[in-house]
């Protein structure tokens, strides 16, 4: 809505840019700590601490696409706002949403990571690859393997997150796709 309507467009950035003042994991942990260690709590604050940047895509992609001749040709033909957003700007800037997903999605699986790594996520017994780094600390030179293998796995997650959204970027942008 702030990408298609001006006056929306002042307010959100505002307090868009007050968020973004703030480094993701020190919003994070300072949710994670007022709300308490949980999973749930950690997943909130992970989702919050990442909506700023959500909100910039999605403007940016909305300024975009509201240029675009069918939209305008919309306008002109008298369709309401409700109707070319609903029906012209959304299934277009969907695919920039999915892409940013599978961005932030290694972005939580780290935060996660150091949440449960603090003692602010996922709480024993249940299982979480920070919570495994950190039980390891105390084997680091006896058995390393105990903090190499949770550290690959965030790794590979993460390599395989950035792949599959840089594939799926390629998908949706033809013009993005690499020769």
């Amino acid at each position: 809505l702030a990408g298609y309507w001006r006056w929306l467009d002042a307010i959100v950035s505002r307090l868009t840019d007050v968020m973004l003042a703030f480094p993701f994991l020190i919003i994070a942990v300072g949710l994670a700590a007022i709300n308490g260690a949980s999973l749930g709590n950690a997943a909130v604050a992970l989702g919050i601490a990442q909506i700023p940047t959500m909100i910039r895509v999605v403007r940016a992609e909305t300024f975009r696409v509201k240029e675009l001749d069918y939209v305008l040709n919309a306008q002109a033909m008298s369709a309401g706002p409700v109707r070319i957003l609903g029906g012209h700007v959304l299934p277009n800037v969907v695919s920039a949403i999915i892409v940013q997903a599978t961005v932030i999605i290694p972005v939580a699986v780290i935060g996660e990571a150091i949440l449960s790594f603090l003692g602010l996520g996922i709480q024993p017994p249940d299982a979480s690859l920070g919570i495994m780094l950190s039980d390891a600390q105390q084997y680091i030179f006896r058995a390393p393997s105990a903090a190499v293998f949770p550290g690959l796995a965030i790794m590979v997650i993460c390599l395989a997150f950035n792949l599959f959204g840089d594939a799926l970027r390629d998908a949706f942008d033809p013009t993005s796709a690499r020769k």
